[in-house]
């Protein structure tokens, strides 16, 4: 049957995989691929694919909140799509989704059910506009229907994603109401979602983060054709060499290959005048988040002298979440930098979406800015913990969940 005579979220196949550490140490996770139909940034049908995930030995009969994890892909190279990075196997060293695993596994260790949607799309669409969110509510919409993981269809879902997987995050809260209604949506967690992809381009172009520029730029030339012919026009034969090398390397490969490289060498022009250009401008325009007030209360984190992503560029986006009349709860970081508050504040991300799936009170909305939220009392708790999961997972020892949240509780009653 046509794609287009599916609705959004249907399953077209599925398959059990096994996970890996880095794609060496088998995991004791229960997991599964699912290929589903989802919707393209012009609004086509096209397929997608998510993987599913319940802890190990889960009852399936037992009813569990559905976690959206958005991973932090930064590429354009098949090897760091999630569903083959964290496959047991797979040959993708240097991709972010294998550092991200453990965090995955600790949201199994609540007891959750978890989807990890491939959110750039089977063709590598990095930077794109809505369509990481599309996906992503279409992976939920999959795995409610999918039966091995025992979801109803009124089951609370959460989003959570960070830097990469937190800008995919966002699309999903801004695009939930209108695109995926009758899901139940209960939080998004967004970490250093980006913000503004094209002042983040400007901004590490040249800079030893050169390397995501020139994959976003790879990106966005697949996800908007009209761009091959501006970036011809405008870049040197050497440097759309280098974008053709950049869509085949991992995230840290490419960070360290192409640390200090500068567009604007290789602009004809110069980088002003291409940026400039009213077809890259209208594009750009396009990429930049916060259009939308999300309909669930979110999450933001945000390390204030990050040196990837500009805090004054999330400051932006908060700021028209907050003016749109969204409820946004946002933590400034004094003490982290971008990649270790990922893991920092893990804790506070977690508990963060727990306590909306147990209902707890959600508090003011607006900024406060402190000097770590690894520090707070209920973080500290969890580091030493979240060690001995990694310590199990290296071990290949099961990853298992427990039935603790007041959600879970309470729809097993029901």
């Amino acid at each position: 049957m046509p794609l287009g005579r599916l609705a959004p979220g249907t399953i077209l196949r599925s398959r059990q995989v096994r996970l890996g550490l880095f794609g060496l140490v088998p995991q004791k996770i229960t997991a599964w691929q699912l290929l589903y139909r989802t919707t393209d940034l012009r609004g086509a049908p096209e397929a997608a694919v998510t993987t599913v995930l319940l802890p190990w030995g889960a009852d399936p009969a037992e009813r569990r909140p559905l976690l959206s994890f958005q991973c932090a892909i930064d590429a354009v190279a098949p090897m760091c799509f999630p569903s083959y990075a964290l496959r047991h196997g797979a040959r993708a060293l240097g991709s972010v989704p294998q550092l991200e695993l453990p965090l995955i596994a600790s949201a199994l260790t609540r007891g959750w059910a978890v989807s990890v949607p491939d959110h750039e799309g089977l063709g590598g669409h990095f930077g794109s506009a809505r369509e990481p969110g599309y996906r992503a509510l279409d992976a939920a919409r999959a795995a409610l229907r999918f039966p091995a993981l025992g979801l109803a269809a009124d089951t609370r879902i959460g989003l959570w994603g960070y830097s990469g997987g937190g800008l995919a995050t966002a699309w999903a809260a801004e695009l939930a109401a209108e695109y995926a209604p009758e899901l139940d949506i209960a939080g998004a967690v967004a970490g250093s979602p980006v913000g503004d992809p094209a002042a983040a381009f400007v901004r590490l172009n040249a800079s030893p983060y050169a390397g995501f520029a020139m994959v976003f730029t790879a990106g966005l030339r697949r996800a908007y054709p009209q761009l091959r012919q501006v970036l011809s026009d405008h870049l040197s034969a050497a440097y759309l060499a280098l974008l053709d090398t950049a869509e085949r390397t991992p995230t840290l490969p490419l960070l360290a290959r192409f640390a200090g490289r500068d567009a604007d060498r290789h602009a004809r022009a110069g980088l002003a005048a291409m940026l400039d250009h009213p077809e890259l401008r209208i594009v750009l325009d396009d990429i930049r988040p916060g259009t939308r007030a999300p309909a669930m209360p979110m999450l933001v984190l945000q390390a204030v002298h990050d040196e990837v992503i500009a805090v004054a560029d999330i400051d932006a986006h908060v700021g028209r979440y907050l003016w749109r009349g969204a409820h946004v709860r946002y933590l400034r970081d004094r003490l982290s930098m971008h990649l270790p508050l990922q893991f920092l504040g893990a804790p506070t991300m977690i508990d963060w979406l727990a306590d909306r799936f147990d209902d707890q009170p959600l508090g003011l909305p607006g900024s406060e800015t402190v000097w770590s939220v690894a520090l707070s009392r209920r973080s500290r708790s969890q580091h030493v913990p979240f060690l001995a999961l990694v310590l199990r997972m290296l071990c290949g020892r099961p990853v298992p969940g427990r039935a603790g949240s007041r959600e879970v509780r309470r729809r097993i009653a029901v």
